[in-house]
């Protein structure tokens, strides 16, 4: 599908179910190669090694967050210009965004190369063995930051034309080599650097291919190589606030490890952010559904605000009916899951924490919604606000229970933040855009919830109980999603493909 078709259906339910299934499948090889990987990884880097590893992880991905909302602003932009049928200055509206992103990367370059030498010798306790290591890597990892930032914004093009098929098409691979290059390269270094060159040349070969799907999805881009001064101030605007979300929202997402870090040690940084990591894995339902549905409420919100409204609630539902019964078995499982993947010490020391990440993963995810509406209304400012309040609240709050409790303590802190954001940016989404919430469906969830929370206090009955609780526990929630949450045109929808299935299979 090309710009010049002139009909683009970017709303039709089908097309959106079909998008948000290839957005959760995406997902799937790289939380496989992250099973594999971690366990080889952490046999041989060591604790402390790993414990590194996360953090160039968790700096990659906070960077490709630091664009300006560039990417965030331009699906909005350009999904409003292909729902109204309006080609012909997209090519100017690609062109500025890149221009921006590839400006904003170069400060990346600069902030991580300026504080390369303190983040390895005086913000986290690093063993000296590793601290030359560790500083070359950042100076490294810093090449990467204009890459990953300008993918993000070549992704939105992508997104905006509901080419999320192509989009996991790269995704797939690339978010596995995430893991598995630097199992590679342990095959023929051990040294950290080593592995962050592998981590770039993998940024480099997505940027590569993306751009290449771009071109022929919009291909006036070649011919139309220029930029537009107007939407400098439109892209600055809009994502000003969304630029404040991106820096503080992933920095109190990962400020648990640098405080965990600084405060007791690498090693626990290690314990917890395995743990983390299996959580914010977890967090691909809800962003696969949302990410589908941003373009498309963005397209419909003006003409046609009720179809909004309905695919923000559908989301919602949808969201909580895949995820709760994956939280529920990491929930109750997660002793002898994390014991089974990488040993007792990672079991005794993980446990609570994967736990309270779980049920804090299970609100936040919720959370998504409200938050990409009000994106789409232009009204990123809200979030951004709420983030700048928190955020001061948030630090002083991990501290203290990191220090008390450690963490343990980091966990509460992380769910208590989770838990605070969702509640208001609900409460702002209903405000701004008039939206009616059913009760019934409020009282769903908290009983729910409070269910969830009264069969984790018999955890401690044995295995057995255990899995009784779940054979019983999941085909009644299935069978209670059926009846009570699910309307009767989503229960003929999922009939008819399952049925279509069937038939195909049998055939």
């Amino acid at each position: 599908m090309s710009e010049s078709t002139k009909n683009l259906n970017l709303t039709g339910g089908s097309l959106l179910a079909k998008n948000s299934l290839y957005n959760i499948l995406g997902q799937v090889f790289p939380t496989l190669a992250a099973i594999f990987s971690i366990p080889i990884l952490i046999n041989a880097l060591g604790a402390s090694g790993f414990g590194v590893l996360t953090l160039v992880w968790m700096v990659t991905g906070y960077f490709s967050l630091l664009d300006l909302g560039i990417s965030r602003a331009l699906t909005k932009h350009l999904s409003e210009k292909l729902g109204r049928g309006d080609l012909d200055d997209i090519p100017n509206l690609i062109w500025t965004a890149l221009m921006l992103a590839f400006l904003m990367g170069l400060i990346g370059v600069l902030m991580i190369s300026l504080g390369s030498t303190t983040l390895a010798y005086d913000v986290f306790k690093i063993p000296s063995v590793l601290q030359e290591d560790v500083e070359t890597s950042f100076y490294i990892l810093s090449i990467s930051v204009p890459i990953v930032i300008c993918n993000t914004v070549l992704r939105a093009i992508l997104e905006s034309y509901q080419r999320f098929d192509i989009v996991n098409m790269i995704r797939a691979p690339i978010g596995s080599l995430t893991f598995l290059g630097p199992v590679l390269v342990l095959l023929f270094s051990e040294k950290l650097s080593h592995i962050v060159i592998a981590l770039v040349a993998s940024r480099l070969l997505e940027s590569a291919i993306t751009s290449f799907y771009c071109i022929r999805i919009v291909p006036t881009m070649l011919r139309n190589v220029r930029l537009n001064v107007s939407y400098i101030s439109m892209f600055l605007i809009f994502g000003g606030w969304i630029t404040i979300s991106s820096i503080v929202g992933p920095l109190m997402l990962y400020l648990d490890r640098f405080l965990i870090g600084s405060i007791i040690s690498i090693t626990s940084v290690a314990y917890y952010a395995t743990s983390h990591e299996i959580i914010i894995r977890l967090m691909v339902i809800p962003g696969a559904i949302v990410g589908v549905l941003f373009p498309a409420m963005g397209a419909v919100l003006g003409p046609n605000p009720s179809k909004a409204a309905t695919m923000f609630f559908a989301g919602i539902k949808y969201t909580f009916i895949t995820l709760f019964p994956v939280i529920l078995i990491i929930f109750i499982f997660a002793e002898e899951g994390l014991n089974l993947w990488l040993g007792d010490e990672f079991s005794l020391q993980g446990t609570t924490v994967l736990q309270l990440l779980a049920i804090g993963a299970l609100i936040s995810s919720l959370s998504y919604f409200p938050f990409a509406m009000l994106h789409t209304a232009g009204r990123p400012d809200l979030p951004a606000k709420l983030h700048l309040i928190e955020s001061p609240f948030y630090l002083i709050l991990a501290w203290v229970l990191i220090t008390r409790y450690g963490i343990e303590g980091a966990a509460i802190a992380w769910v208590s933040r989770a838990a605070f954001d969702t509640i208001v940016l609900y409460y702002m989404a209903g405000r701004e855009l008039k939206i009616t919430y059913p009760i019934s469906r409020i009282l769903l969830i908290t009983l729910t919830l409070g269910a969830f929370l009264l069969v984790s206090m018999f955890l401690s009955q044995g295995l057995y109980f255990k899995i009784l609780s779940c054979s019983i526990g999941l085909p009644l929630l299935l069978v209670f999603s059926w009846k009570k949450i699910l309307n009767s045109s989503e229960r003929a929808f999922v009939l008819t493909y399952a049925n279509r299935l069937y038939v195909s299979r049998k055939s």
